[in-house]
């Protein structure tokens, strides 16, 4: 069993090209008079970061810490991505390039379906200036990195020199130095700790038959010794991925059976979560099986969408327990209760830290079930159990018990919150009903204010006598 990373405390350090990916939905009802071409009727636009950009953007959903360095045009485009840079929180350092257009990648979509795709770009070398004030910036920024990701699409960052520079340099200060590789010049990755190409790109350096996996591991096993690498993760869409290590057997992992939206982006998803895995410490192995994962949730995603942490530990925990579907982000939370409100039925919330499961607890959700049609259980993160309770809580990591609450009869959605109290969950769902145990009187509950006020109403529990999480953790200490 993979052990959930501690994402929070992760620093990843991005370095590549940043493209801005906008996009246009709508809906295909005629073909065009003018040519036999469909005729696609706008609904919306969105703009969201690309390349680079969405690497970070992944980190983000994960809760890393991330820096993203880069450049972009000094255009229009480029002050769309600074925009949403700051708007998603990303710390960065993108220079503007004069005369140099920002990447972007203009998607047309009807019925969750690409029709077409109109790219933006130059990919002639950036300015030796630029270059040297990007480097200039890394060097400054790799001591707070916990690992480094090169992501290179080939729109002129990465010449020799450039990712040479930073290898060795992440070398000497020992910290992991991951590339998403781009073309046939793979001297410039020498010295890399991970290379993880798709199978065409490796193909491109190393021609293999793709159902042949003794010849494919022959020629990663190549690649790997030519150019100095550790570790080679080789994506092979729905054959899953393959980790490789020089001397090493093969490490095959099947992909999750799903139906495939979009494979946008999902390399840099990817590359995202088994960077910062391996930066947490997990060993190789147990960071690609992370990473596969992860890859399997986006492509079911339509557009370039990052993977959450809460999507995240849904697909690792829903692979030995099962109803752990049931662990859910806000938004998906709220997109359910306004389901479920459609449907005449009542929401009942109740909260806690839920550390060692015990009586108490299942008396407790079972009563708040009986108390309305759909249960949602709000749960202290990590984060937040240690604000209530000290370091050495919590005993039992949160991907662990909300996969145990999922499982209990009667609960509908697990949320986790970070802060010290449930508040601004109450005050985004709306439940119809709270409901706490009898060491509670209803003013004393969180948010009954915003329920009352609504028309609904706090369920109050009898405890029972002489069971408690503190009572249980003095009882094990004694034994």
């Amino acid at each position: 069993m993979i052990a959930y990373p501690d994402f929070a405390n992760c620093t990843v350090l991005v370095i590549g090209d940043v493209m801005l990916d906008r996009y246009f939905w709508g809906d295909v009802e005629r073909i065009s008079p003018e040519s036999p071409v469909p005729i696609v009727r706008v609904d919306k636009k969105t703009l969201t970061l690309g390349g680079a950009g969405n690497v970070a953007k992944n980190l983000k959903g994960l809760d890393c810490k991330q820096v993203l360095l880069g450049v972009s045009g000094d255009d229009s485009n480029g002050s769309s991505l600074q925009d949403i840079l700051k708007k998603e929180g990303i710390r960065n350092y993108l220079i503007p390039v004069k005369n140099h257009p920002t990447t972007t990648k203009t998607r047309i979509l009807s019925q969750n379906q690409q029709l077409l795709r109109l790219d933006e770009e130059n990919s002639k070398e950036i300015p030796k200036k630029i270059l040297k004030e990007l480097l200039d910036s890394f060097d400054k920024a790799l001591p707070e990195a916990d690992v480094v990701i090169v992501s290179d699409y080939g729109k002129g960052v990465f010449q020799f020199d450039v990712v040479q520079h930073i290898i060795k340099r992440c070398r000497s200060k020992k910290v992991a130095a991951f590339v998403d590789p781009k073309g046939l010049s793979w001297e410039r990755y020498s010295g890399a700790t991970c290379v993880t190409p798709n199978t065409a790109e490796l193909n491109l350096i190393a021609p293999f038959p793709e159902d042949d996996e003794t010849i494919l591991e022959s020629q990663a096993n190549r690649v790997i010794e030519k150019y100095d690498l550790n570790y080679m993760l080789v994506t092979r869409g729905p054959k899953g991925i393959s980790l490789f290590r020089s001397g090493r057997p093969a490490k095959h992992i099947a992909t999750d059976v799903r139906e495939v939206y979009d494979v946008s982006g999902a390399g840099d998803t990817v590359i995202a979560s088994l960077s910062a895995a391996f930066g947490c410490g997990l060993k190789m192995s147990e960071a690609a099986a992370l990473a596969n994962i992860a890859a399997g949730i986006v492509v079911g995603k339509v557009g370039t969408q990052p993977i959450l942490e809460s999507e995240l530990k849904q697909g690792l925990w829903g692979r030995t327990v099962d109803g752990v579907n049931k662990i859910v982000s806000k938004n998906q939370a709220q997109d359910m209760i306004a389901e479920w409100r459609r449907n005449d039925q009542r929401v009942v919330f109740t909260n806690g830290c839920f550390d060692i499961l015990h009586i108490g607890h299942i008396k407790l959700l079972h009563a708040a079930a009986d108390e309305g049609d759909k249960l949602i259980i709000g749960m202290n993160s990590d984060l937040s159990v240690k604000k209530l309770k000290g370091d050495s809580r919590p005993i039992v990591p949160e991907a662990e018990r909300a996969a145990l609450l999922s499982c209990i009869t009667g609960v509908d959605l697990v949320v986790f919150f970070h802060e010290a109290t449930p508040v601004e969950l109450i005050r985004s769902f709306k439940p119809d009903i709270i409901v706490k145990g009898g060491d509670y009187t209803p003013e004393q509950v969180v948010g009954h204010e915003i329920v009352e006020q609504a028309g609904g109403k706090v369920v109050i529990v009898p405890l029972i006598e002489g069971i408690s999480t503190t009572k249980v953790i003095e009882s094990i200490k004694l034994k």
